[in-house]
């Protein structure tokens, strides 16, 4: 299994429109940071958790041509305002399956009700909708949802084999925490310094990071107050910052 970072910034992404700060003004390509999305291929299968809002640009980088599915995690504009882009690939493929909760298709029914219903023009997104219900299978992976909280919301994260991905959380309940026992990568939301009210802050991250003990771990999601390499030299070993493009094989 490899696994791309198509994008690891906060909501607003990195440079933030109208900011002079060390970070958003940055010379080293990784604090530049777009909307977060994943890539994981597996035995030549593709599958891509968020469309996230910078999508189009980031399937580019990524030299995208088809996908055969798409995770959702929740229904937050930074990591779903890109599904309109994912027409360019209904156009060469056809209908892409997705799979997300049954709050998260509430939300998306809404936010895109043009792309669903009886068949229409090609000029809309064409989705095969799965709700998630428990664990299942998706291209040869066995995939486990793991519910969060994310405020007032429930997010889901995934865990694919001995690979897990988990974003947009203020905290990993007891029952996450069994869910994410014996990785051999962890993928987890670290939004800033400070403590935040809907994300995990360093300090939160670290703590469940030493509590899980994965071989590696990957902090993702992170505002302009993070800089990739102060920030990268002083981490525990084993736990590194994401950027975007980085390639991992799991």
């Amino acid at each position: 299994m490899e696994i791309e970072f198509l994008g690891t910034g906060t909501s607003v992404g990195i440079p933030m429109i109208g900011c002079d700060c060390p970070t958003c003004t940055s010379d080293d390509p990784r604090d530049r940071r777009l909307r977060v999305s994943l890539l994981v291929r597996h035995q030549g299968a593709q599958i891509l958790i968020d469309p996230s809002i910078d999508f189009r640009q980031q399937a580019l980088r990524a030299g995208l041509k088809s996908l055969d599915a798409v995770l959702i995690t929740h229904a937050h504009a930074d990591h779903v305002f890109g599904m309109d882009d994912l027409r360019a690939l209904n156009y060469r493929q056809g209908a892409i399956p997705c799979f997300a909760s049954a709050e998260t298709w509430h939300n998306l029914y809404r936010m895109f009700s043009y792309a669903f219903g009886p068949a229409g023009p090609s000029s809309r997104p064409r989705l095969v909708p799965h709700i998630i219900g428990g664990n299942f299978t998706l291209c040869g992976l066995h995939v486990t949802p793991v519910a969060l909280p994310h405020g007032d919301m429930t997010t889901l994260g995934f865990r694919l084999e001995n690979f897990a991905y988990i974003t947009d959380c203020n905290a990993l309940p007891d029952a996450a925490c069994e869910q994410l026992l014996g990785l051999e990568v962890l993928v987890l939301d670290c939004v800033r310094y400070k403590p935040h009210p809907t994300h995990l802050h360093l300090d939160a991250a670290l703590a469940y990071i030493a509590r899980l003990q994965p071989k590696r771990a990957y902090l993702t999601h992170m505002a302009h107050d993070i800089r990739h390499a102060e920030l990268d030299a002083r981490l525990p070993p084993g736990v590194r910052l994401a950027y975007d493009g980085l390639r991992l094989v799991v």
